[in-house]
């Protein structure tokens, strides 16, 4: 489902007012591949992402994510980057802005497939033939693959 129900009963509430909403990226590899959706919304390609349900470790969201959008079973092996991204004005109105989370995770298990309505094409890509990418995404996605240790923060 595109949009959590926790968040469909706060828009009710407040209609279209600005909410601030922890989000997640799963950069998931599988040998030097990575694994992308084709997001239903606006066609671009992507990881796997996710809104945290309240009270949801961010790590355990990754894995969940994963699963709900590709079918297969990931490891999370770090945090890799803490980022704000810019204001989003829906088409409906509603204004949001998301607080990410990226997690470098490796592939465990299962074939990728589309999982439910939020893509319509998931692939495995080689790290050096990625698709074009946002700066935002493309930033998160360099994070993840980097040999870092720590997570990078924007400051």
């Amino acid at each position: 489902m595109p949009t959590p129900e926790y968040v469909l009963a706060l828009r009710a509430k407040i209609g279209h007012d600005l909410l601030w909403m922890p989000g997640v990226t799963a950069v998931i590899r599988r040998g030097d591949e990575l694994l992308l959706v084709q997001r239903s919304d606006n066609g671009a390609w992507t990881p796997v992402t996710g809104i945290v349900d309240p009270g949801e470790e961010p790590a355990v969201c990754a894995v969940r994510e994963a699963m709900e959008e590709t079918g297969v079973e990931i490891r999370v092996d770090r945090l890799a980057s803490t980022s704000v991204g810019d204001e989003i004005l829906y088409p409906n109105g509603d204004r949001a802005v998301y607080l990410d989370l990226t997690f470098a995770c490796t592939w465990l298990s299962g074939e990728a497939h589309v999982a439910d309505d939020e893509s319509t094409d998931v692939r495995w890509c080689p790290v050096t033939e990625l698709p074009p990418m946002g700066p935002w995404m493309s930033e998160r996605i360099e994070a993840a693959l980097s040999d870092e240790r720590g997570a990078r923060f924007r400051t």
